[in-house]
Protein backbone atom coordinates (compact mmCIF):
# COMPACT_ATOMS: atom_id res chain seq x y z
CA UNK A 1 0.00 0.00 0.00
CA UNK A 2 1.39 3.42 -0.94
CA UNK A 3 1.77 6.09 1.71
CA UNK A 4 -0.12 9.34 1.39
CA UNK A 5 1.96 12.46 0.45
CA UNK A 6 1.32 14.02 3.88
CA UNK A 7 2.61 10.89 5.64
CA UNK A 8 5.69 10.91 3.40
CA UNK A 9 6.42 14.54 4.33
CA UNK A 10 5.95 13.83 8.06
CA UNK A 11 8.28 10.82 7.89
CA UNK A 12 10.84 12.92 6.04
CA UNK A 13 10.74 15.61 8.73
CA UNK A 14 11.14 12.97 11.46
CA UNK A 15 14.10 11.37 9.67
CA UNK A 16 15.80 14.77 9.34
CA UNK A 17 15.24 15.43 13.06
CA UNK A 18 16.62 12.01 13.97
CA UNK A 19 19.71 12.53 11.82
CA UNK A 20 20.26 15.94 13.40
CA UNK A 21 19.87 14.46 16.87
CA UNK A 22 22.33 11.69 15.99
CA UNK A 23 24.87 14.22 14.78
CA UNK A 24 24.49 16.27 17.98
CA UNK A 25 24.85 13.16 20.16
CA UNK A 26 27.90 12.11 18.14
CA UNK A 27 29.51 15.51 18.65
CA UNK A 28 28.70 15.31 22.36
CA UNK A 29 30.30 11.87 22.52
CA UNK A 30 33.46 13.25 20.90
CA UNK A 31 33.56 16.10 23.41
CA UNK A 32 32.99 13.71 26.31
CA UNK A 33 35.69 11.35 25.03
CA UNK A 34 38.14 14.27 25.03
CA UNK A 35 37.20 15.39 28.56
CA UNK A 36 40.65 14.30 29.73
CA UNK A 37 42.33 16.98 27.59
CA UNK A 38 42.03 20.00 29.90
CA UNK A 39 43.13 18.30 33.15
CA UNK A 40 45.91 16.51 31.28
CA UNK A 41 47.28 19.77 29.87
CA UNK A 42 47.14 21.40 33.31
CA UNK A 43 48.84 18.41 34.92
CA UNK A 44 51.56 18.41 32.27
CA UNK A 45 52.15 22.14 32.78
CA UNK A 46 52.42 21.55 36.52
CA UNK A 47 54.67 18.49 36.10
CA UNK A 48 57.02 20.28 33.71
CA UNK A 49 57.54 23.47 35.73
CA UNK A 50 57.63 21.76 39.13
CA UNK A 51 60.47 19.56 37.84
CA UNK A 52 62.26 22.41 36.04
CA UNK A 53 64.98 22.88 38.66
CA UNK A 54 68.21 24.36 37.26
CA UNK A 55 69.77 24.42 40.75
CA UNK A 56 69.12 20.74 41.55
CA UNK A 57 72.37 19.27 40.11
CA UNK A 58 74.39 21.82 42.09
CA UNK A 59 72.65 21.63 45.47
CA UNK A 60 75.64 20.21 47.36
CA UNK A 61 78.00 22.74 45.76
CA UNK A 62 75.60 25.54 46.73
CA UNK A 63 75.36 24.41 50.36
CA UNK A 64 79.15 24.04 50.65
CA UNK A 65 79.79 27.35 48.88
CA UNK A 66 80.01 30.89 50.24
CA UNK A 67 76.22 31.45 50.13
CA UNK A 68 75.51 28.90 52.90
CA UNK A 69 79.05 28.14 54.11
CA UNK A 70 78.22 24.70 55.53
CA UNK A 71 80.73 21.92 56.04
CA UNK A 72 80.67 18.55 54.29
CA UNK A 73 79.88 16.77 57.56
CA UNK A 74 76.92 19.06 58.23
CA UNK A 75 75.50 18.60 54.74
CA UNK A 76 76.03 14.85 54.35
CA UNK A 77 75.60 13.58 57.91
CA UNK A 78 73.17 16.06 59.47
CA UNK A 79 71.04 17.71 56.77
CA UNK A 80 70.45 15.20 53.95
CA UNK A 81 69.24 12.35 56.23
CA UNK A 82 66.23 14.46 57.27
CA UNK A 83 64.67 14.03 53.82
CA UNK A 84 64.66 10.25 54.20
CA UNK A 85 63.13 10.36 57.68
CA UNK A 86 60.39 12.86 56.77
CA UNK A 87 59.52 10.98 53.56
CA UNK A 88 59.13 7.74 55.51
CA UNK A 89 56.99 9.26 58.27
CA UNK A 90 54.70 11.10 55.86
CA UNK A 91 54.23 8.47 53.15
CA UNK A 92 51.37 6.41 54.62
CA UNK A 93 49.33 9.32 56.09
CA UNK A 94 49.70 11.22 52.82
CA UNK A 95 48.69 8.09 50.88
CA UNK A 96 45.36 7.97 52.76
CA UNK A 97 44.87 11.75 52.86
CA UNK A 98 45.42 12.00 49.11
CA UNK A 99 42.53 9.64 48.42
CA UNK A 100 40.26 11.05 51.14
CA UNK A 101 40.74 14.66 49.98
CA UNK A 102 40.35 13.69 46.28
CA UNK A 103 43.86 14.58 45.12
CA UNK A 104 43.53 18.28 44.21
CA UNK A 105 44.15 19.73 47.73
CA UNK A 106 47.22 17.50 48.05
CA UNK A 107 48.54 18.76 44.71
CA UNK A 108 48.15 22.31 46.01
CA UNK A 109 49.98 21.27 49.20
CA UNK A 110 52.81 19.84 47.12
CA UNK A 111 53.12 23.06 45.13
CA UNK A 112 53.19 25.11 48.36
CA UNK A 113 55.83 22.77 49.86
CA UNK A 114 58.10 23.25 46.85
CA UNK A 115 57.76 27.03 47.11
CA UNK A 116 58.62 26.94 50.83
CA UNK A 117 61.57 24.61 50.13
CA UNK A 118 63.21 26.84 47.54
CA UNK A 119 62.33 30.09 49.33
CA UNK A 120 64.17 28.75 52.38
CA UNK A 121 67.04 27.62 50.17
CA UNK A 122 67.36 31.21 48.92
CA UNK A 123 66.99 33.07 52.24
CA UNK A 124 67.55 30.74 55.23
CA UNK A 125 70.90 30.09 56.92
CA UNK A 126 72.22 27.47 59.30
CA UNK A 127 71.97 23.72 59.85
CA UNK A 128 68.59 23.83 61.62
CA UNK A 129 67.00 25.86 58.82
CA UNK A 130 68.35 23.45 56.21
CA UNK A 131 66.99 20.49 58.18
CA UNK A 132 63.56 22.14 58.21
CA UNK A 133 63.97 22.68 54.47
CA UNK A 134 64.56 18.95 54.03
CA UNK A 135 61.34 18.26 55.93
CA UNK A 136 59.34 20.43 53.53
CA UNK A 137 61.01 18.71 50.59
CA UNK A 138 59.98 15.40 52.17
CA UNK A 139 56.39 16.69 52.17
CA UNK A 140 56.71 17.57 48.48
CA UNK A 141 58.13 14.11 47.68
CA UNK A 142 55.50 12.22 49.69
CA UNK A 143 52.67 14.13 48.01
CA UNK A 144 53.99 13.24 44.57
CA UNK A 145 51.54 10.33 44.59
CA UNK A 146 48.72 12.84 44.04
CA UNK A 147 50.22 13.85 40.69
CA UNK A 148 49.83 10.37 39.17
CA UNK A 149 46.66 9.43 41.07
CA UNK A 150 44.65 12.53 40.20
CA UNK A 151 44.22 11.64 36.56
CA UNK A 152 42.48 8.38 37.44
CA UNK A 153 39.61 10.26 39.04
CA UNK A 154 38.78 12.41 36.01
CA UNK A 155 39.75 10.21 33.07
CA UNK A 156 38.02 7.11 31.77
CA UNK A 157 40.03 3.88 32.06
CA UNK A 158 40.42 3.61 28.28
CA UNK A 159 42.47 6.84 28.23
CA UNK A 160 44.41 6.26 31.44
CA UNK A 161 47.47 4.60 29.91
CA UNK A 162 47.86 7.34 27.30
CA UNK A 163 47.45 10.15 29.82
CA UNK A 164 49.82 8.52 32.31
CA UNK A 165 52.42 8.33 29.55
CA UNK A 166 52.04 12.05 28.90
CA UNK A 167 52.38 12.94 32.59
CA UNK A 168 55.44 10.75 33.12
CA UNK A 169 57.17 11.96 29.97
CA UNK A 170 56.69 15.64 30.75
CA UNK A 171 58.20 15.29 34.24
CA UNK A 172 61.31 13.64 32.76
CA UNK A 173 61.46 16.36 30.11
CA UNK A 174 61.19 19.09 32.75
CA UNK A 175 63.96 17.51 34.82
CA UNK A 176 66.26 17.15 31.80
CA UNK A 177 65.58 20.69 30.54
CA UNK A 178 66.15 22.11 34.03
CA UNK A 179 69.48 20.30 34.45
CA UNK A 180 70.67 21.25 30.97
CA UNK A 181 69.61 24.90 31.41
CA UNK A 182 71.33 25.12 34.79
CA UNK A 183 74.57 23.77 33.36
CA UNK A 184 74.49 26.17 30.41
CA UNK A 185 73.88 29.16 32.69
CA UNK A 186 76.63 28.09 35.08
CA UNK A 187 79.41 27.11 32.69
CA UNK A 188 78.72 29.41 29.74
CA UNK A 189 77.16 32.51 31.29
CA UNK A 190 78.85 32.18 34.72
CA UNK A 191 75.52 32.70 36.49
CA UNK A 192 75.96 32.34 40.29
CA UNK A 193 74.37 29.32 41.97
CA UNK A 194 72.14 31.63 44.02
CA UNK A 195 70.50 32.89 40.83
CA UNK A 196 69.90 29.32 39.67
CA UNK A 197 68.08 28.72 42.95
CA UNK A 198 65.98 31.84 42.39
CA UNK A 199 65.06 30.58 38.89
CA UNK A 200 64.02 27.25 40.44
CA UNK A 201 61.86 29.13 42.95
CA UNK A 202 60.24 31.13 40.13
CA UNK A 203 59.52 27.90 38.23
CA UNK A 204 57.87 26.41 41.34
CA UNK A 205 55.72 29.53 41.75
CA UNK A 206 54.64 29.29 38.11
CA UNK A 207 53.83 25.60 38.52
CA UNK A 208 51.70 26.31 41.61
CA UNK A 209 49.11 28.14 39.49
CA UNK A 210 48.05 25.06 37.51
CA UNK A 211 46.51 22.93 40.33
CA UNK A 212 44.04 25.67 41.22
CA UNK A 213 42.38 25.34 37.80
CA UNK A 214 42.07 21.57 37.89
CA UNK A 215 38.51 20.26 38.24
CA UNK A 216 37.72 18.81 41.66
CA UNK A 217 37.26 15.03 41.34
CA UNK A 218 34.04 13.46 42.62
CA UNK A 219 35.48 9.97 43.08
CA UNK A 220 38.68 8.33 44.28
CA UNK A 221 40.16 4.87 44.62
CA UNK A 222 39.18 4.08 48.21
CA UNK A 223 37.04 6.58 50.10
CA UNK A 224 34.83 8.06 47.37
CA UNK A 225 33.43 5.60 44.85
CA UNK A 226 30.27 6.12 42.85
CA UNK A 227 27.69 3.38 42.43
CA UNK A 228 27.41 2.22 38.88
CA UNK A 229 30.90 3.43 37.94
CA UNK A 230 32.99 0.36 37.19
CA UNK A 231 36.59 0.34 38.24
CA UNK A 232 39.12 0.08 35.47
CA UNK A 233 40.27 -3.44 35.03
CA UNK A 234 44.02 -3.18 35.16
CA UNK A 235 46.65 -0.58 35.86
CA UNK A 236 48.21 -0.73 32.42
CA UNK A 237 45.49 -1.95 30.02
CA UNK A 238 41.69 -1.84 30.24
CA UNK A 239 41.15 -5.52 29.51
CA UNK A 240 39.62 -8.43 31.38
CA UNK A 241 41.93 -9.42 34.21
CA UNK A 242 40.92 -13.07 33.88
CA UNK A 243 42.17 -13.03 30.31
CA UNK A 244 45.46 -11.58 31.51
CA UNK A 245 45.83 -14.32 34.09
CA UNK A 246 45.04 -16.98 31.51
CA UNK A 247 47.51 -15.49 29.03
CA UNK A 248 50.20 -14.87 31.61
CA UNK A 249 53.37 -16.86 31.13
CA UNK A 250 53.80 -17.28 34.86
CA UNK A 251 51.58 -19.96 36.33
CA UNK A 252 52.70 -19.18 39.90
CA UNK A 253 50.21 -16.35 40.25
CA UNK A 254 46.98 -18.14 41.10
CA UNK A 255 45.09 -15.47 43.05
CA UNK A 256 42.44 -13.24 41.43
CA UNK A 257 44.52 -10.08 41.62
CA UNK A 258 41.91 -7.92 39.92
CA UNK A 259 38.96 -8.84 42.12
CA UNK A 260 36.86 -6.03 43.58
CA UNK A 261 35.15 -7.78 46.48
CA UNK A 262 36.35 -5.15 48.94
CA UNK A 263 34.82 -2.39 46.88
CA UNK A 264 31.49 -4.20 46.84
CA UNK A 265 31.56 -4.47 50.64
CA UNK A 266 32.26 -0.77 50.99
CA UNK A 267 29.44 0.15 48.66
CA UNK A 268 26.99 -2.05 50.49
CA UNK A 269 27.92 -0.58 53.87
CA UNK A 270 28.33 3.06 52.99
CA UNK A 271 26.58 3.63 49.69
CA UNK A 272 29.68 4.26 47.61
CA UNK A 273 32.17 5.39 50.23
CA UNK A 274 33.96 3.84 53.17
CA UNK A 275 35.17 4.89 56.59
CA UNK A 276 38.80 4.74 57.64
CA UNK A 277 38.58 1.35 59.38
CA UNK A 278 36.76 -0.22 56.44
CA UNK A 279 39.36 1.12 54.03
CA UNK A 280 42.18 -0.18 56.23
CA UNK A 281 40.55 -3.62 56.37
CA UNK A 282 40.27 -3.71 52.59
CA UNK A 283 43.87 -2.54 52.22
CA UNK A 284 45.02 -5.36 54.50
CA UNK A 285 42.96 -7.96 52.63
CA UNK A 286 44.32 -6.70 49.30
CA UNK A 287 47.85 -6.71 50.69
CA UNK A 288 47.63 -10.35 51.80
CA UNK A 289 46.07 -11.48 48.53
CA UNK A 290 48.47 -9.57 46.26
CA UNK A 291 51.67 -10.64 47.99
CA UNK A 292 50.59 -14.28 48.04
CA UNK A 293 51.50 -14.29 44.34
CA UNK A 294 55.14 -15.43 44.15
CA UNK A 295 55.83 -13.69 40.84
CA UNK A 296 54.54 -10.35 42.13
CA UNK A 297 56.45 -10.86 45.38
CA UNK A 298 59.75 -11.45 43.54
CA UNK A 299 59.45 -8.27 41.45
CA UNK A 300 58.32 -6.29 44.51
CA UNK A 301 61.31 -7.49 46.54
CA UNK A 302 63.67 -6.28 43.82
CA UNK A 303 61.74 -3.00 43.54
CA UNK A 304 62.02 -2.26 47.28
CA UNK A 305 65.67 -3.34 47.62
CA UNK A 306 66.92 -1.54 44.52
CA UNK A 307 64.92 1.65 45.12
CA UNK A 308 66.50 1.91 48.57
CA UNK A 309 69.99 1.75 47.05
CA UNK A 310 69.03 4.04 44.19
CA UNK A 311 67.82 6.76 46.57
CA UNK A 312 71.07 6.56 48.53
CA UNK A 313 73.34 6.77 45.48
CA UNK A 314 71.39 9.65 43.92
CA UNK A 315 71.17 11.56 47.22
CA UNK A 316 74.91 11.45 47.91
CA UNK A 317 76.42 11.36 44.41
CA UNK A 318 76.94 15.13 44.37
CA UNK A 319 78.89 14.88 47.61
CA UNK A 320 81.08 12.20 45.97
CA UNK A 321 81.66 14.37 42.90
CA UNK A 322 82.47 17.35 45.11
CA UNK A 323 85.04 15.22 46.93
CA UNK A 324 86.66 14.13 43.65
CA UNK A 325 86.55 17.55 41.98
CA UNK A 326 85.74 20.58 44.10
CA UNK A 327 83.41 23.14 42.56
CA UNK A 328 85.35 25.87 44.37
CA UNK A 329 88.40 25.22 42.18
CA UNK A 330 87.10 23.69 38.94
CA UNK A 331 84.14 23.93 36.58
CA UNK A 332 81.72 21.07 37.27
CA UNK A 333 79.33 19.49 34.76
CA UNK A 334 76.72 17.92 37.02
CA UNK A 335 73.88 19.41 34.99
CA UNK A 336 74.89 17.73 31.73
CA UNK A 337 75.29 14.42 33.55
CA UNK A 338 71.83 14.61 35.13
CA UNK A 339 70.22 15.61 31.83
CA UNK A 340 71.93 12.84 29.84
CA UNK A 341 71.21 10.17 32.46
CA UNK A 342 67.54 11.20 32.61
CA UNK A 343 67.11 11.11 28.83
CA UNK A 344 69.00 7.82 28.42
CA UNK A 345 66.99 6.28 31.22
CA UNK A 346 63.75 7.40 29.58
CA UNK A 347 64.95 6.03 26.23
CA UNK A 348 65.87 2.68 27.81
CA UNK A 349 62.50 2.52 29.55
CA UNK A 350 60.76 3.24 26.24
CA UNK A 351 62.82 0.68 24.31
CA UNK A 352 62.21 -2.17 26.73
CA UNK A 353 58.64 -2.37 25.46
CA UNK A 354 59.96 -3.68 22.14
CA UNK A 355 62.13 -6.41 23.69
CA UNK A 356 60.55 -9.85 23.58
CA UNK A 357 61.75 -11.76 26.63
CA UNK A 358 59.96 -14.38 28.69
CA UNK A 359 60.29 -12.48 31.96
CA UNK A 360 58.34 -15.22 33.75
CA UNK A 361 61.24 -17.60 33.06
CA UNK A 362 64.27 -15.33 32.94
CA UNK A 363 63.13 -12.43 35.14
CA UNK A 364 65.18 -13.28 38.23
CA UNK A 365 68.35 -13.98 36.23
CA UNK A 366 67.89 -10.73 34.29
CA UNK A 367 67.53 -8.85 37.58
CA UNK A 368 70.71 -10.58 38.77
CA UNK A 369 72.70 -9.57 35.67
CA UNK A 370 71.56 -5.95 35.70
CA UNK A 371 72.08 -5.69 39.46
CA UNK A 372 75.69 -6.77 38.82
CA UNK A 373 75.95 -3.94 36.25
CA UNK A 374 74.64 -1.46 38.82
CA UNK A 375 76.99 -2.78 41.51
CA UNK A 376 80.00 -2.49 39.19
CA UNK A 377 79.00 1.06 38.23
CA UNK A 378 78.80 2.09 41.91
CA UNK A 379 82.14 0.39 42.69
CA UNK A 380 83.80 2.28 39.83
CA UNK A 381 82.34 5.56 41.11
CA UNK A 382 83.90 4.84 44.48
CA UNK A 383 87.32 3.42 43.51
CA UNK A 384 88.28 5.26 40.30
CA UNK A 385 88.79 8.82 41.49
CA UNK A 386 88.38 10.36 38.04
CA UNK A 387 85.44 12.70 37.58
CA UNK A 388 84.71 11.68 33.97
CA UNK A 389 84.75 7.97 34.81
CA UNK A 390 82.52 8.77 37.77
CA UNK A 391 80.10 10.72 35.57
CA UNK A 392 79.95 7.87 33.03
CA UNK A 393 79.33 5.28 35.72
CA UNK A 394 76.54 7.40 37.16
CA UNK A 395 74.83 7.64 33.77
CA UNK A 396 75.07 3.86 33.38
CA UNK A 397 73.73 3.39 36.91
CA UNK A 398 70.66 5.57 36.40
CA UNK A 399 69.83 4.27 32.92
CA UNK A 400 70.02 0.65 34.11
CA UNK A 401 67.84 1.31 37.14
CA UNK A 402 65.19 3.14 35.08
CA UNK A 403 65.19 0.27 32.58
CA UNK A 404 64.63 -2.33 35.31
CA UNK A 405 62.09 -0.33 37.28
CA UNK A 406 60.02 0.00 34.10
CA UNK A 407 60.09 -3.77 33.58
CA UNK A 408 59.17 -4.33 37.23
CA UNK A 409 56.30 -1.84 36.98
CA UNK A 410 54.73 -3.60 33.99
CA UNK A 411 55.24 -7.06 35.48
CA UNK A 412 53.57 -6.01 38.72
CA UNK A 413 50.75 -4.07 37.04
CA UNK A 414 49.87 -6.80 34.52
CA UNK A 415 47.15 -8.45 36.65
CA UNK A 416 46.19 -5.64 39.04
CA UNK A 417 43.44 -3.07 38.92
CA UNK A 418 44.36 0.50 39.78
CA UNK A 419 43.36 0.20 43.45
CA UNK A 420 45.65 -2.75 44.04
CA UNK A 421 48.41 -1.32 41.88
CA UNK A 422 48.37 1.87 44.00
CA UNK A 423 48.55 -0.27 47.14
CA UNK A 424 51.47 -2.38 45.87
CA UNK A 425 53.31 0.73 44.68
CA UNK A 426 52.84 2.39 48.08
CA UNK A 427 53.90 -0.71 50.03
CA UNK A 428 57.01 -1.23 47.89
CA UNK A 429 58.00 2.41 48.29
CA UNK A 430 57.37 2.27 52.04
CA UNK A 431 59.57 -0.82 52.44
CA UNK A 432 62.28 0.86 50.35
CA UNK A 433 62.15 3.89 52.66
CA UNK A 434 62.31 1.71 55.77
CA UNK A 435 65.44 0.03 54.40
CA UNK A 436 66.88 3.38 53.36
CA UNK A 437 66.22 4.80 56.82
CA UNK A 438 68.08 1.89 58.43
CA UNK A 439 70.95 2.33 55.98
CA UNK A 440 71.03 6.08 56.60
CA UNK A 441 70.95 5.76 60.40
CA UNK A 442 73.75 3.20 60.42
CA UNK A 443 76.00 4.50 57.65
CA UNK A 444 75.34 8.22 57.15
CA UNK A 445 73.74 9.86 60.16
CA UNK A 446 75.91 11.55 62.76
CA UNK A 447 74.09 9.43 65.36
CA UNK A 448 75.45 6.29 63.65
CA UNK A 449 78.80 5.62 62.00
CA UNK A 450 78.81 8.95 60.10
CA UNK A 451 81.12 7.49 57.45
CA UNK A 452 82.92 9.51 54.83
CA UNK A 453 81.33 9.49 51.37
CA UNK A 454 83.87 7.02 49.87
CA UNK A 455 83.20 4.22 52.41
CA UNK A 456 79.50 4.92 51.94
CA UNK A 457 79.67 4.16 48.23
CA UNK A 458 81.70 1.04 48.89
CA UNK A 459 78.82 -0.15 51.08
CA UNK A 460 76.24 0.80 48.41
CA UNK A 461 78.15 -1.18 45.78
CA UNK A 462 78.26 -4.19 48.11
CA UNK A 463 74.55 -3.74 48.75
CA UNK A 464 73.72 -4.07 45.03
CA UNK A 465 76.10 -7.04 44.77
CA UNK A 466 74.11 -8.72 47.56
CA UNK A 467 70.89 -8.07 45.61
CA UNK A 468 72.50 -9.74 42.57
CA UNK A 469 73.41 -12.82 44.64
CA UNK A 470 69.87 -13.08 46.02
CA UNK A 471 68.32 -13.07 42.55
CA UNK A 472 71.00 -15.36 41.13
CA UNK A 473 69.99 -18.00 43.69
CA UNK A 474 66.29 -17.34 43.01
CA UNK A 475 66.81 -17.52 39.23
CA UNK A 476 68.79 -20.78 39.34
CA UNK A 477 66.19 -22.34 41.64
CA UNK A 478 63.34 -21.24 39.35
CA UNK A 479 64.99 -22.52 36.15
CA UNK A 480 65.88 -25.83 37.82
CA UNK A 481 62.34 -26.22 39.17
CA UNK A 482 60.83 -25.52 35.76
CA UNK A 483 63.23 -27.98 34.08
CA UNK A 484 62.29 -30.74 36.53
CA UNK A 485 58.61 -29.95 36.10
CA UNK A 486 58.85 -30.01 32.29
CA UNK A 487 60.84 -33.28 32.40
CA UNK A 488 58.26 -34.88 34.68
CA UNK A 489 55.44 -33.81 32.35
CA UNK A 490 57.23 -35.23 29.30
CA UNK A 491 57.94 -38.48 31.13
CA UNK A 492 54.30 -38.75 32.24
CA UNK A 493 53.04 -38.13 28.72
CA UNK A 494 55.44 -40.68 27.18
CA UNK A 495 54.52 -43.25 29.85
CA UNK A 496 50.85 -42.76 29.10
CA UNK A 497 51.45 -43.20 25.37
CA UNK A 498 53.40 -46.43 25.95
CA UNK A 499 50.66 -47.75 28.21
CA UNK A 500 48.01 -46.99 25.59
CA UNK A 501 50.12 -48.66 22.87
CA UNK A 502 50.71 -51.76 25.00
CA UNK A 503 47.04 -52.14 25.81
CA UNK A 504 46.17 -51.79 22.15
CA UNK A 505 48.57 -54.61 21.13
CA UNK A 506 47.46 -57.12 23.80
CA UNK A 507 44.99 -59.84 22.67
CA UNK A 508 41.63 -59.86 24.32
CA UNK A 509 41.33 -62.21 27.33
CA UNK A 510 39.72 -65.50 26.64
CA UNK A 511 36.85 -64.75 28.98
CA UNK A 512 35.92 -61.78 26.91
CA UNK A 513 35.69 -63.47 23.55
CA UNK A 514 31.95 -63.91 23.97
CA UNK A 515 32.00 -67.79 24.02
CA UNK A 516 31.18 -69.56 27.24
CA UNK A 517 32.02 -73.14 28.01
CA UNK A 518 29.34 -75.43 29.20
Amino acid sequence: MCARPSETRRRGRWSVRLRGSARRSGALAVIMSESWLCPTVLLCVYGFFSNLRPSEPFLTAFLLGPDKNLTETEVVNEIYPLWTYSYLVLLFPVFLATDYLCYKPVLILQAASLIVTYAMLVKAQGVLAMQLLEFFFGVATATDIAYYSYIYSVVEPASYQRVTGFCRSVTLLGSAVGSFTGQLLLSEAQVPLLYLTIITLASSCLASLAPWFLPMPSRSLFFHQKDGVPQERTAEEPVDGRELIEKSEDSECKVPLNADEGTVVLKEKHGGGGGLMEVLKILWADFVECYSCRALLAWSVWWALSTCGYFQVVNYSQALWEKILSSKEFVIYNGYVEAVSTLLGALAAFGVGYVRVSWAVWGELALCVFSVVIAVAVYIMDTVRNIWVCYTSYVLFRATYMLLITIATYQIAANLNMRRYALVFGVNTFIALVLQTLLTVIVVDSAGLALDVFPQFLIYGSYFAAIAVIFLIAGIYKVATRSRSDGAEVQTESGGMESDSASGDCPLPKESNGISKA
